[in-house]
């Protein structure tokens, strides 16, 4: 039986950190299950690390689909999460139903968006109708030309603010857990406090009620620049099971992300 958003939120509760891990196939999926993995993102960062663009922004709805039901058939504990990727959803709450309830028909258990404020709408119209969203704040890789590159938000007060806000707008709208990307340590831990949702890290400090990474990134395969926050697990390992386990031991025991991986 699958984790559910019951089991998540308990561990928050209870204060058990909850890892995360980006998929995108069944062998992956498999894999990373073994070794202990309790979520899996089907990311639009897949756009970079398989299909070789230089953003997210090319993958389609019709991707993720793909994609999260190979790593549904790949796997029998880890919770689904399905990627909603740009253009799939921002137009309208209805748009994003139709895209929503695709990758809800192929396995996913809830599907991840990203935007504050302007994104309320959208999680309280998925949520009420039986989908669970999670929300992303933060580094918003969507809207990355819009934030100038890939950089850390939330650095001024105005900013980090901004972000908070947008956090209990999420979780008052109906978001099951929220996405933390590329903000400082304090904002991580001041968010995950005021909440009653599980927050997942990346880039966002030890905090977090989890941490997540990208597959091809902690086992050394994507060849591109990695982000600070990444950590190369293939380092010591003998194996990929052997990294991805040493991973999640690392988010359960609190020693990922120790400071050099934080802002």
């Amino acid at each position: 039986m699958r984790l559910s958003i019951s089991t998540l939120q308990k561990m928050k509760q209870e204060g058990q950190k909850i890892v995360m891990l980006s998929c995108y196939d069944a062998s992956f999926a498999a894999l990373a299950e073994n070794a202990g993995v309790e979520i899996f993102l089907i990311g639009d960062s897949l756009g970079m690390v398989v299909q070789g663009h230089d953003s997210t922004l090319p993958v389609s709805i019709e991707d993720i689909v793909y994609h999260t039901s190979c790593v549904v058939r790949g796997s029998s504990r880890a919770f689904v999460l399905g990627d909603l990727p740009f253009g799939s959803y921002q137009i309208s709450p209805q748009q994003a139903y139709e895209n929503a309830a695709r990758l809800m028909a192929v396995g996913a258990q809830a599907v991840k968006l990203e935007g504050g404020a302007v994104m309320a709408e959208t999680v309280a119209f998925l949520s009420s109708r039986g989908i669970p969203v999670f929300g992303h704040l933060g580094l918003t890789p969507q809207s990355v030309h819009t934030l100038g590159g890939y950089k850390v938000q939330g650095k001024t007060d105005e900013g980090a603010e901004r972000i908070r806000a947008d956090a209990r707008l999420l979780q008052e709208a109906g978001a099951c857990a929220l996405v933390l990307e590329c903000v400082p340590v304090e904002l991580g831990r001041q968010i995950t406090d005021e909440l009653t949702i599980p927050t997942i890290g990346i880039g966002a400090g030890p905090h977090c009620s989890g941490q997540i990474l990208i597959l091809h990134d902690m086992l050394d395969i994507f060849p591109g620049k990695k982000a600070r926050f990444v950590k190369n697990y293939m380092t010591g390992a003998g194996s990929n099971q052997q990294a991805v386990a040493n991973f999640v031991r690392e988010v359960k025991d609190g020693s990922f992300p120790s400071p050099e991986y934080c802002f």
